[in-house]
């Protein structure tokens, strides 16, 4: 059987580019991602009732399996929005990214 790959993304959205890399700035002081790219994009969503249409940026965390829950505590305590985007996938990467990133997301605890 294929081992489990511990190399996790997860997906955020924030209302801007300050907010977003405030957020990204915790999250790799804390040593829970590896890496944050982010994205300036637009959104069109449902929101009460409504079609909504904002300008957001996106915020693609890279992590691993063992940070994964303590991240998404931080990014849903920390986030500016009451209902935050949040989606997650296993990735398979090369050896070399996946040790740099295992090493760069250890736990301080």
């Amino acid at each position: 059987m294929a081992e489990a790959p511990s190399m996790i993304l997860a997906l955020t959205s924030e209302a801007d580019e300050t907010k977003a890399e405030a957020l990204a700035l915790v999250l790799l002081e804390r040593r829970l991602v590896a890496c944050v790219t982010l994205t300036p994009m637009r959104s069109l969503y449902r929101w009460e009732g409504e079609v909504q249409q904002d300008k957001e940026v996106q915020l693609l965390l890279k992590t691993t399996l063992d940070c994964l829950a303590e991240l998404r505590q931080t990014v849903m305590d920390l986030h500016s929005y009451d209902l935050p985007e949040w989606l997650v996938w296993p990735a398979t990467a090369s050896a070399a990214y996946e040790s740099w990133s295992a090493a760069n997301c250890l736990s301080e605890t």
